[in-house]
């Protein structure tokens, strides 16, 4: 063997002929990009002939579209591995072909009577593969070679798929080949819609640069992209989408409106804190706090079902009624005492505070039996009573479950069912009575010592009196 010289292997020699092809493909898309620059305007449109003297036009149907159900041409695109990528494509057809796939589902048979498993067969594209992961440079190749941007098999765009990913460069990339950026998907939600991330932000600037309806509705549930914001937490969102105008008073299907998405949403007391931002910078853009859906129920029966305290305060501080009922007959009090025992540490005992200070009822000594575990409310409830209503119910609780400060607190209660009430108490629930709803803001505007107004404003739990 000469020293010149060296055998190749089969890999080696497979490794050459792809970069071989890689470079033509790549001197093909330079020339055909040269091709196209040099390409003059189109000439005007010729005269047309009179009636008799035109000519029949041919139609052609437009080829069959090409379905694909190989794994491995769907995973190229979702890796956005190039290479494979102009491998894939040398056949042009393939830059519109539907990817399909096929699920193994359990569906009920009803002539049959029993669960079958039956084939479903989803489509998609390959632009919306590589746009749902965020492959720029596959995205970009897809849309040189002509894919349809704005095709949605399957239900969705891949503006659609890019936003849910959050990938605001693709956004960018289909918003500048054309894609409509107001285009509703099969379920009804336009790309606005879809931004749900915290991630999607910059996605939902770029859709509001590219002409997007800030308003847009989804066809069904008639939801905002400021309802879905809300919903979600997203103060960055919010303000943006405040910012371009908004409507911060537009409801639902179900009459409901941002405020009230926001509210419902604050379901972990993890994400309170920015629940309570989104739902200020509603109410500081003009929020309703009063307005209800159908079900009557208002922003306030919603932060008193999550046992949100300061969102409850705020709310209460805008105007939000304290005593109103939705269409069952509920008030937001009896929302915050069906979820005590699901929020143990939510300082419910402040929520009820604030309800009876801003007008509330007290509620009916039926229910002082449902919060007996819970004595900083039980507490905040008797002391909205002019006399304490008979406690029988406090003999029958396990006193292994009880604390000592517990049960301290209902033996003082069992002593004081049967007496009359202090004097200085009555005085207080004469002056609380009186005020109704304006009891907060009044008090705090009395010339009082502070503890005096702390008393009016139901400051001592268990302070029995």
């Amino acid at each position: 063997m000469s020293k010149d010289t060296f055998p190749f292997s089969s890999t080696s020699l497979r490794s050459l002929r792809l970069e071989q092809e890689v470079q033509d493909w790549e001197d093909e898309r330079r020339a055909l990009a040269h091709r196209r620059a040099m390409i003059r305007p189109p000439l005007p449109r010729a005269p047309r002939l009179p009636p008799r003297q035109q000519r029949l036009q041919e139609v052609r149907a437009p080829p069959p579209q090409i379905r694909c159900r190989d794994t491995s041409i769907h995973n190229t695109f979702m890796c956005g591995d190039i290479k494979g990528v102009y491998a894939v494509l040398k056949d042009p057809a393939m830059v519109n072909a539907l990817m399909e796939t096929v699920h193994e589902e359990m569906v009920w048979a009803p002539e049959m009577g029993m669960w079958t498993l039956s084939s479903k067969v989803k489509q998609t594209s390959a632009l919306r593969l590589a746009a749902s992961r965020g492959h720029t440079a596959c995205v970009e190749e897809l849309l040189f070679r002509g894919a349809e941007v704005n095709a949605n098999p399957g239900g969705n765009t891949a503006l659609h798929d890019a936003c849910i990913g959050g990938h605001p460069v693709c956004v960018q990339l289909l918003l500048s080949h054309g894609a409509d950026p107001e285009v509703l998907a099969a379920d009804g939600s336009a790309p606005l819609h879809l931004c749900t991330s915290a991630q999607s932000f910059h996605c939902a600037e770029l859709l509001l640069e590219g002409g997007a309806d800030i308003n847009v509705r989804s066809r069904e549930s008639r939801l905002t992209p400021l309802h879905v914001a809300a919903q979600r937490g997203l103060e960055e969102h919010v303000q943006l989408f405040l910012s371009h105008g908004a409507d911060v008073l537009a409801t639902n299907r179900e009459g409901e409106t941002p405020l009230n998405a926001a509210c419902s949403g604050a379901e972990r007391p993890s994400e309170a804190g920015r629940y309570l931002r989104v739902s200020q910078k509603l109410l500081d853009a003009g929020a309703n706090p009063q307005t209800a859906g159908r079900k009557q129920h208002t922003p306030l029966h919603n932060a008193c079902a999550n046992c949100c305290c300061r969102i409850v305060d705020v709310l209460l501080q805008h105007g939000a009624k304290a005593d109103v009922e939705n269409c069952a007959g509920y008030t937001p009090m009896d929302c915050l005492l069906q979820v005590v025992e699901d929020y143990p540490t939510q300082q419910s005992e402040a929520i009820a505070r604030s309800l009876l200070n801003y007008g509330a009822k007290p509620v009916s000594p039926k229910m002082l039996k449902q919060l007996a575990l819970y004595p900083d409310v039980l507490g905040v409830m008797l002391n909205s009573y002019t006399s304490i209503p008979p406690c029988d119910w406090s003999d029958s609780l396990p006193p292994d479950t009880l604390s000592q400060e517990h049960l301290l607190f209902l033996r003082s209660l069992r002593q004081r069912s049967t007496q009359p009430r202090s004097l200085q108490h009555l005085c207080r629930c004469a002056v609380r009575q009186h005020l109704g709803a304006r009891c907060h803001s009044a008090v705090c505007e009395l010339n009082l010592p502070g503890s005096v107004r702390e008393y009016l404003l139901l400051c001592d739990n268990k302070t029995l009196q």
